[in-house]
């Protein structure tokens, strides 16, 4: 299975923007798809955003939608989580996530493969 390493975490002022990238290991990193998680401290961990193994389907959480956009790179085993307009709520730790499959989740149990997290903090 796939091993994930986030990077691109970091220090962003409200309405700034940040772009997130989750590096996949092996060769199989088409095979599955990829979804975004944050959580925030004393918080449980939340979806943000999924896509599929082609990069076809994509689901949002309704609190991100319009400012958030996940994207994959297949040919660089990556997958990317572009930040606009960034609040302060949004302050977490992220989390890149992936399993093997075609239908995008939204559920975090779903997921088997995680990495270890990057801290985004916006200030206000």
């Amino acid at each position: 299975q796939v091993q994930l390493v986030e990077s691109g975490g970091g220090l962003v002022q409200a309405g700034g923007s940040l772009r997130l990238s989750c590096a996949a290991s092996g060769r199989t990193f088409s095979s599955y798809a990829m979804g975004w998680f944050r959580q925030a401290p004393g918080k449980e961990r939340e979806f943000v955003a999924a896509i599929g193994w082609s990069g076809g389907s994509k689901s949002y959480a309704d609190s991100v939608k319009g400012r958030l956009t996940i994207f994959r790179d297949n040919a660089k085993n990556t997958v990317y989580l572009q930040m606009n307009s960034q609040k302060p709520e949004e302050t977490a730790v992220y989390y890149c996530a992936a399993y093997i499959g075609k239908v995008v989740e939204t559920t975090s149990r779903t997921y088997n493969v995680w990495g270890q997290g990057t801290q985004v903090t916006v200030s206000s």
